[in-house]
């Protein structure tokens, strides 16, 4: 068995370079030149148990969720199992690497408002974002969201999407002109907690945090927003995201009620008083089943810095190929746009005019717009069908959508596409460990349990049997095929029944109460497996959820900008180690 191992791991090695060979360089994307990904390093004590690292942990995501090839976009051992894996992993890695357009199979779709051309942009190297000093839909590495919100409430404004767009279709105008989003990087002058911006023993550090601005002009809207505020939120490596999945709903509630005894959780999630799971920790959406998933509620949110998701299947990834590029398929026939922006555009004179002149062919994207080519009519066919954004308006999505010229009943995204890409996001490993046997590295592993880390960050958990909720696409596809005929579809997709995994995450949300802080305060640990790759896998080690820590060092001090935070008190202590210690711990979250 051991030997079969390391043979699939050599495969992975030699096959993974190819995987990525598709990158185009007309296209802007990253070449395979600059991301060496084949950067597996012999080493001989892989693989072996010493006195402070079991033999697992140089398997972060398990036997059958990690690969050796040192790289964030390399496909699991699980993929292997499934009927055609390899391809259908292959086929759905072209979705996230190479651009949508308007109207050019396959990738076709684009609008008519989104907020990327790709996955890529957001996602470098499949990893984290980069720290951005302007905000530009097409700059590759820019995995900044808008986050606009009443400071009261900490409610999303409602006249753009949750997920701002800054792109439109021509003639209409982005619902906001992020030409004039300013992003403005300020330094901490000193730390709420008291602690010096020095070590004791000497050695500085910096820290940094992003102020943004967003003015009333620059919303395409009507009505135009008011009363809000802006923060950023970073994407995060979307490797390992099956995995989590794969983290049953009871583990989770026992890490809850185990926190619960010694610090106040997200009412939001966490009911105190009945001990259990506030109602609201279930996920569901009015335009799936994913709310019947356990009889009466849905599993619980476990994915996004927010919470806001409870199903890879539905979740990051399965949601974002549909909203970030507004593409059309089986299972959501509505648009991700609101009403304000929609009666901006009706009410434009230059948009109407345009498509009064461009509209008529019927094999043009405004014709659906261009009602009988009269002014007043093809304003409110606009105001109909951008305002077509939610499953409730799914009949006006058919009539003047999808059924009509030029898109003739056919979905831009099918659902053998949509299972190609499913299988390729949770069919993504986890890079292996490195270093394990390094003397500092064992160092630093203890030093972080002994200071309290692992508090939060917690080290490990067992995955359950990983059936998973599968969304109506797949469901098609399947049936379509004959490939599910006992009723377990779950098996289509790659799977990690049972394996001990090493995230180092507790899945919980925190408050670390950080100078202009995410909005509600409240932010799931985020998981630290695989990070140390991220200077040579994405160009940038930028972390946090706006990317204002440029380093581990920045990073961990920033869970001590108060002493309100939740981890303090592991701040302090890390704050006083002698720096060779705080060294060592900077290289085991390198190794790990």
């Amino acid at each position: 068995m051991k030997e079969l191992k390391i043979n699939l791991f050599a495969l992975l090695a030699i096959t993974a370079p190819l995987l990525t060979s598709c990158q185009d360089d007309d296209e802007g994307q990253t070449t395979e030149k600059e991301y060496p990904y084949n950067l597996a390093e012999k080493e001989e004590a892989f693989g072996k148990a010493n006195d402070v690292f079991s033999a697992d942990e140089w398997y972060p995501g398990g036997q059958l969720g990690t690969t050796r090839n040192r790289s964030y976009s390399a496909f699991s051992p699980a993929v292997e199992v499934l009927n055609d894996g390899e391809a259908h992993f292959t086929h759905g890695e072209d979705f996230f690497e190479h651009m949508y357009t308007l109207n050019t199979e396959p990738r076709k779709g684009l609008g008519p408002a989104w907020v990327r051309s790709s996955c890529f942009h957001c996602h470098p190297g499949y990893g984290h974002g980069k720290r951005q000093d302007r905000y530009r839909a097409n700059d590759i590495g820019n995995g900044y969201l808008l986050v606009i919100y009443h400071p009261a409430t900490n409610g999303y404004i409602t006249e753009v999407t949750g997920m701002p767009q800054t792109q439109a279709m021509s003639p209409f105008k982005a619902p906001i002109d992020e030409s004039l989003i300013d992003i403005q990087w300020k330094k901490v002058t000193e730390m709420e907690s008291g602690l010096a911006l020095q070590f004791p023993d000497g050695e500085e550090y910096e820290l940094i945090y992003p102020e943004v601005v967003i003015p009333q002009t620059a919303f395409n809207t009507n009505p135009k927003p008011e009363d809000y505020e802006v923060r950023l939120e970073s994407t995060i490596g979307i490797y390992g995201t099956g995995l989590l999945d794969a983290i049953t709903d009871d583990d989770m509630r026992e890490q809850y009620r185990k926190e619960a005894k010694h610090a106040e959780l997200n009412p939001a999630m966490w009911d105190k008083e009945a001990d259990d799971f506030a109602a609201s920790a279930y996920y569901k959406a009015n335009y799936n089943d994913l709310g019947t998933f356990h009889g009466d509620h849905g599993p619980v949110k476990k994915f996004t810095y927010a919470m806001t998701r409870g199903s890879l299947q539905d979740g990051p990834g399965a949601n974002a190929i549909w909203n970030i590029t507004n593409v059309t398929r089986s299972d959501r026939h509505f648009l991700y746009t609101t009403t304000a922006w929609a009666k901006a555009q009706s009410e434009d004179e230059e948009v109407i005019s345009y498509i009064q002149e461009h509209g008529a062919d019927e094999n043009s994207l405004l014709h659906p717009f261009y009602a009988d080519g009269k002014k007043e009519n093809i304003s409110e066919r606009v105001n109909d069908i951008l305002s077509i954004s939610s499953i409730a308006k799914k009949e006006t999505f058919d009539k003047y959508l999808f059924k009509g010229m030029p898109y003739n009943g056919k979905e831009e995204m099918g659902d053998e596409d949509y299972y190609d890409f499913m299988v390729w996001h949770r069919g993504l490993a986890v890079p292996a460990a490195r270093n394990l046997n390094d003397k500092d590295v064992m160092r630093g592993k203890e030093l972080f349990a002994q200071i309290g880390c692992t508090n939060c960050h917690r080290p490990s958990w067992k995955t359950g049997d990983d059936k998973m909720w599968v969304d109506a696409c797949i469901k098609a596809y399947a049936d379509s095929k004959g490939l599910a005929k006992d009723g377990n579809y779950s098996k289509l997709l790659p799977q990690y029944p049972n394996q001990t995994i090493w995230p180092y995450t507790d899945m919980v949300q925190h408050k670390l109460y950080m100078k202009n802080d995410i909005r509600t305060g409240w932010c799931r640990t985020t998981p630290l497996w695989g990070r140390g790759l991220s200077q040579v896998l994405t160009g940038a080690e930028d972390r946090l959820h706006d990317c204002r820590a440029r380093n581990e060092i920045e990073a961990i001090m920033w869970h001590g900008y108060s002493k309100d935070s939740h981890a303090y008190r592991p701040t302090e202590k890390f704050y006083n180690l002698p720096k060779a210690d705080r060294d060592a711990i900077v290289k085991f979250l390198r190794a790990i």
